[in-house]
């Protein structure tokens, strides 16, 4: 099977899973910005990732208008997000049923990867948006204690990736 991982990455945790994806299977590796070049129908699956954000996978809009197409090409089709947020985390697949539409769910399969934050790599808006959580997180009158630790932990930079959240996509793409 011919496979592609074009990839969005802010401060290289998708990067990172991409790259893993890759190396794994042997399929070619593209920075997003760089697809335009790319011919999707010469391959027989397309796995896209991207950062999770605000419930929202960033870019995504690039490859829902073409779901259509490829799905109709018999294209297999893989999304896997990657977030700040430890994979256990409740929130998570709260906001990964939101990503598609149920249209959508059929035709795409959808994986979560956890990344980490990296405040030297973020552009100025997405760290103060984040500085600004911790700090609203913080605050809050009738925090949990998981919004604490929360706070905590979105306070600084740190890295939980690991190669465990590639292995369904790798066995997916099989």
């Amino acid at each position: 099977m011919k496979s592609i991982v074009i990839y969005n990455s802010q401060t290289g945790f998708t990067k990172k899973y991409a790259e893993w994806i890759a190396e794994e299977t042997g399929c070619e590796c593209v920075l997003l910005k760089n697809a335009s070049k790319i011919k999707l129908a010469d391959y027989d699956a397309i796995v896209f990732g991207s950062w999770f954000m605000a419930g929202g996978i960033t870019k995504l809009n690039w490859l829902k208008k073409q779901i259509p197409s490829l799905s109709k090409a018999g294209k297999k089709l893989i999304v896997f997000a990657v977030g700040a947020s430890p994979a256990e985390s409740p929130e998570v697949p709260v906001a990964m049923s939101k990503i598609f539409t149920e249209e959508e769910k059929m035709l795409v399969k959808l994986f979560y990867c956890q990344g980490g934050l990296n405040y030297e790599k973020m552009n100025g808006f997405s760290r103060f948006m984040m500085k600004m959580f911790s700090k609203a997180l913080a605050s809050k009158k009738d925090a949990t204690d998981h919004d604490k630790k929360m706070a905590e932990m979105i306070s600084n930079s740190y890295d939980i990736t690991n190669k465990k959240y590639i292995e369904p996509i790798i066995a997916e793409l099989k």
